[in-house]
């Protein structure tokens, strides 16, 4: 049974749709300043994937299962006459957007990967696990917030921080920690350690590299394998910034939806 994920809706119900996607850790609400003030004219759809948010966090975790509950949302909540969609994903959220497209490509027309984490040695993907593992929890929001900041946030603006922690910060074992499941976090960068998917021959495609994202997720490797095999579909966009590209470059991001949806 494909568990029923808890999503959030920004925009206009009858305007095109666009399916955003979050990474590790993260949730759809997210996604909210993204589509409020960048893409007010778009209806956008944005899950919390399994284990994260207020979806189940009853296994399984695989990115299929993510990908099989992904596609029932938009199954129940897009009309067939306004699929396929542009899908957007950050990081994590990227690996499912592409199974996504090659398991279900009557539902992606067009893939926006934000710095996506997929194909990751196995040794950094284990080095990552236990990391987080070890390390889960915080002794207080202002612990929680430090550690964001020496994650990649540093940069991001600090109202927004502070809307995360409001949003997805709770109680655990006499303190704090993220609304998600440690195991299903830890499945995460298991999958993160599978092959990297191509996008599907034929889907437009664009990748945004975070420049200052090292070592980097997006390795050069997978970029030369897109210029080789999916020259006339892949386009690749450096930014000047940490991971969290939807908060650190908006309007790249924006425009890069808006091109894709066009066609």
């Amino acid at each position: 049974m494909i568990s029923a994920l808890h999503t959030h809706r920004f925009g206009p119900a009858g305007a095109p749709t666009v399916l955003a996607l979050h990474g590790l850790t993260g949730h759809g609400k997210r996604w909210g300043l993204l589509a409020q003030d960048h893409l007010p004219d778009l209806h956008v759809l944005a899950p919390d994937l399994l284990g994260h948010g207020h979806s189940p966090w009853t296994p399984p975790w695989s990115i299929d299962d993510h990908a099989a509950a992904v596609a029932a949302v938009v199954d129940r909540e897009v009309h067939p006459a306004q699929r396929p969609l542009v899908v957007v994903a950050h990081s994590f959220g990227s690996a499912v957007a592409l199974r996504l497209a090659h398991t279900r490509p009557d539902l992606v027309k067009a893939l926006v990967l934000l710095d996506p984490a997929h194909g990751l040695a196995p040794e950094r993907a284990m080095a990552m696990a236990e990391a987080s593992v070890a390390h889960w929890g915080y002794p207080d929001a202002e612990a929680a917030r430090a550690a964001k900041c020496a994650e990649g946030w540093a940069a991001v603006p600090p109202e927004i921080l502070s809307g995360e922690l409001a949003d997805h910060l709770v109680e655990h074992d006499g303190g704090v920690a993220w609304r998600v499941s440690v195991p299903a976090a830890a499945t995460a960068w298991s999958e993160m350690a599978r092959p990297a998917l191509l996008p599907p021959a034929g889907v437009p495609t664009r990748i945004v590299v975070a420049d200052r994202v090292q070592p980097p997720f997006v390795g050069a490797d997978y970029l030369a394998r897109c210029a080789a095999e999916r020259p006339d579909t892949v386009r690749v966009q450096h930014v000047d910034t940490e991971h969290m590209v939807p908060f650190l470059a908006p309007d790249t991001v924006a425009g890069l939806i808006r091109e894709v949806l066009a066609p």
